[in-house]
């Protein structure tokens, strides 16, 4: 028999002092008030354990949000004709290279 790691005999020699130091009188009285103290305990501990249980299972499940993709920006590009770009372009290009010359 073992208890909080304290064996039999020793269980025997505490008990003894108990009884020589509070009496026949006291010792059940402080019997009862160790045995409420050790229930409270217990109790505390197992409402930590379900509690630390609970938030184990809560950030184990995995989160399930609805994802919509993103809007994408309507590009509009306008189909101009090479020849329209180049047109405009040449009047310079041609002034330019006559500068050059003189």
């Amino acid at each position: 028999m073992n208890i909080f790691g304290i064996g039999l005999p020793e269980m025997i020699l505490i008990m003894i002092v108990a009884l020589l130091i509070f009496g026949p009188k006291k010792l059940p009285e402080i019997g009862k008030s160790m045995g409420k103290a050790i229930k409270g305990f217990q109790d505390a501990s197992r409402e930590f354990e379900s509690e630390f249980k609970r938030e184990a299972d809560l950030l184990e499940q995995p989160k399930t949000v609805a994802t919509t993709p993103a809007p994408q920006p309507k590009v509009e590009a306008k189909e101009e004709p090479i020849e329209e770009i180049k047109e405009p372009a040449k009047e310079p290009v041609k002034e330019a290279a006559e500068a050059i010359e003189t």
